[in-house]
């Protein structure tokens, strides 16, 4: 588990400092909005931070090893509750539900109820005007953090209810080097840089089986590329399309796939690429494919069409069709 109190001290020294303050002077606002770019640990800060109001122990913020601190982690504390708007849009039954949950007398002894809404600027219009009317009028000894990875999404009258704190992007070189030092081989460092601001995210991710399996897509389609069309299809078929059955392994392996397709117009245009470890697989594939930019867009796409009721493995297939048709 990434330790966020070292994270936040080190590389977000603001909301560090803002929110220390804020704890030890007894002047912490209703409500919190935390805005990034993708890639920084938006949802572990607030989880942290709620844990910082939380905690039994906190020197000035939540010490990880309480009693409390550990229950959050489980997800077994009844008076700290989640939405994540990655997973899927967030609707107006999720909201008034914690409308609901927060207007009954807390469960837990220290009479603090604190909510997180991850990717505000997911939900439905309706699930907005839902919490904007529990933002407006917040219930006594009730904590909100909201996040966003796009402000100029959000209401500004959900904005102007919120106290916000940005949290800045570290420079992708010194993830990378965080990372290397951590046991991350280049490779996935380079590659898990453009998801991940954070060296020890990127080395718990590089072991999970979502990235592992998106990789090992993205590999054979790299191979597959080098290929004759009838084999390329084939493996697609064997190789690729298995390990990139659900959207999330969809997900991984089209931005994966879309970063590739950057370099290779970089290469083609003789400028500098991204993805230097994978520089020998991508130098033939530059002169062989001769529609790049067609390809990048339609990568694009698909990607967009992800979250419709359509099969991962057709919108794959169809890709892969037609990045290959003038084979």
């Amino acid at each position: 588990m990434i330790n966020i109190g070292a994270y936040l001290e080190k590389s977000q020294p603001i909301v560090y400092k803002t929110f220390s303050n804020a704890l030890k002077n007894n002047r912490l606002s209703h409500a919190y909005l935390l805005s990034g770019e993708a890639g920084i640990p938006l949802k572990e800060t607030a989880i942290y931070l709620a844990k910082s109001i939380l905690c039994d122990h906190p020197s000035p913020l939540a010490d990880e090893t309480c009693n409390t601190c550990v229950r959050v982690d489980h997800g077994n504390y009844a008076d700290l509750l989640i939405l994540d708007g990655a997973e899927s849009s967030l609707k107006k039954d999720s909201v008034q539900e914690i409308v609901s949950d927060f207007t009954k007398t807390p469960l837990e002894e220290k009479k603090t109820m604190i909510y997180i809404i991850h990717l505000v600027e997911n939900m439905t219009s309706e699930a907005v005007n839902s919490l904007l009317k529990f933002l407006e009028e917040p219930t006594k000894n009730t904590y909100a953090f909201l996040t966003t990875q796009n402000e100029a999404r959000l209401l500004p009258t959900i904005i102007s209810r919120c106290e916000s704190m940005r949290m800045l992007l570290l420079p992708r070189e010194e993830v990378i080097r965080d990372a290397t030092t951590l046991n991350v081989s280049l490779d996935d460092a380079e590659l898990l840089s453009y998801f991940l601001n954070s060296g020890e995210l990127i080395s718990l991710e590089s072991k999970s089986d979502d990235y592992l399996e998106a990789k090992g897509a993205f590999l054979k389609t790299l191979e597959a590329l080098s290929k004759e069309r009838s084999d390329a299809i084939f493996t697609c078929e064997h190789d690729i399309l298995p390990n990139v059955s659900s959207k999330e392994d969809g997900r991984y392996y089209l931005d994966m796939l879309s970063l590739c397709f950057k370099d290779l117009i970089s290469l083609r245009e003789c400028q500098t690429i991204k993805l230097t470890s994978y520089a020998t697989l991508l130098m033939p594939l530059a002169n062989k494919l001769g529609h790049l930019e067609e390809s990048l867009l339609e990568i694009m796409k698909v990607r967009g069409q992800l979250d419709l009721n359509i099969s991962v493995s057709l919108l794959v297939e169809h890709l892969f069709n037609y990045i290959t048709k003038e084979f």
